[in-house]
């Protein structure tokens, strides 16, 4: 799975504003549905919110990954937000995550959910990719630093 064909360049926020986990999870639905990828924000947000309480999505390294399936869209949809300060996601490593990347999709389609978790996952296995993506200084370097990636 290409990422890149999730991720549209007008989702994604440098930086984010948000100074806690669940206003920043809000200010990344904010802007899928702001450009017209939700069916339901309302849908959307209690989804990732309630995932979130069942088991924190801070994976570590900086990375926090809030994500759910429900009926408020189409299709599989993406955010990605830098946050330069850093946001607690209760994160397994205990730092505060940097790079918060936002999986939104329907319910009965579990499979390009998990391939897309996992192809992310992978990708931010590598520690230079992640200090660029952590130093970007906007939305434009971001998608850019991931979609050059993903043509490797």
């Amino acid at each position: 799975m290409n990422l890149t064909s999730i991720l549209q360049p007008n989702c994604v926020i440098v930086p984010l504003k948000g100074k806690d986990k669940e206003s920043v999870i809000n200010e990344l639905v904010n802007v899928l549905d702001q450009n017209g990828y939700l069916l339901n924000r309302e849908i959307v947000l209690d989804a990732v919110l309630q995932r979130e309480q069942t088991r924190s999505t801070g994976i570590g390294s900086g990375i926090a990954i809030p994500h759910g399936k429900c009926t408020g869209v189409r299709e599989l949809v993406m955010a990605v937000g830098i946050s330069p300060q850093g946001i607690d996601f209760d994160s397994i490593d205990g730092k505060d995550a940097n790079i918060i990347v936002l999986l939104v999709s329907p319910q009965d389609r579990t499979g390009p959910h998990i391939q897309a978790l996992a192809r992310i996952s992978r990708l931010m296995l590598d520690e230079n990719f992640r200090s660029e993506l952590q130093q970007a200084a906007s939305a434009e370097k971001v998608y850019e630093l991931i979609a050059n990636r993903e043509s490797e």
